[in-house]
């Protein structure tokens, strides 16, 4: 083991070496090569899973945030007018509603992360990818004749569209690696 370079290090020494000692998650972690290895043991393909994955997951995020942010936020992230209503009132269509979207989107990211091996298949992966890669490119092609409105372009829909297009193609990749996998037998 290296001797420690400063005092931070010094002091951080002792308490790595018995955390390493009797943690093998800890020992795992504070192991930067066992980490890179892990990141390059995935193929390009999975890593735009995973990256299709991660923005689904902070999509949901978004979404539930909205709910504790208030009117304000259903308008900035454009939801429909009858949640924006709703979240004026206060009656429970924009809330479930959101919770509803936010449990899709983090369904796009367990399928997703299943896919690639990072938690255990889930039933159904291979129509869900197909299913989740559809929709995704749907939303980010449909939504182009909005890109001009009266006042100009919307950046937002430009941006949201592009996005739900790029994680389209990520689960499109995706499910046709799972395909490939699942034809060869591995």
């Amino acid at each position: 083991m290296p001797k420690p370079k400063d005092a931070k290090q010094q002091a951080c020494a002792p308490l790595s070496l018995i955390l390493a000692c009797y943690f093998a998650p800890v020992r795992q972690a504070l192991c930067a090569s066992e980490v890179l290895e892990l990141e390059l043991n995935f193929s390009v393909k999975s890593k735009l899973l995973i990256s299709a994955g991660v923005i689904a997951s902070a999509s949901a995020i978004w979404h539930l945030l909205c709910i504790i942010g208030g009117p304000s936020w259903f308008v900035f992230a454009r939801a429909p007018q009858p949640i924006i209503d709703s979240a004026v009132q206060g009656t429970l269509l924009a809330p479930i509603g959101t919770v509803i979207v936010a449990g899709l989107m983090f369904a796009c990211s367990v399928f997703a992360f299943s896919a690639v091996g990072l938690i255990r298949k889930v039933p159904l992966l291979h129509s869900a990818l197909i299913t989740i890669a559809l929709l995704c490119t749907l939303r980010g092609l449909i939504a182009i004749p909005t890109f001009v409105t009266p006042s100009g372009f919307d950046i937002w829909q430009i941006v949201a569209s592009t996005i739900w297009f790029y994680v389209g193609i990520c689960f499109l990749v995706g499910s046709i690696e799972q395909y490939r996998l699942g034809k060869s037998g591995t």
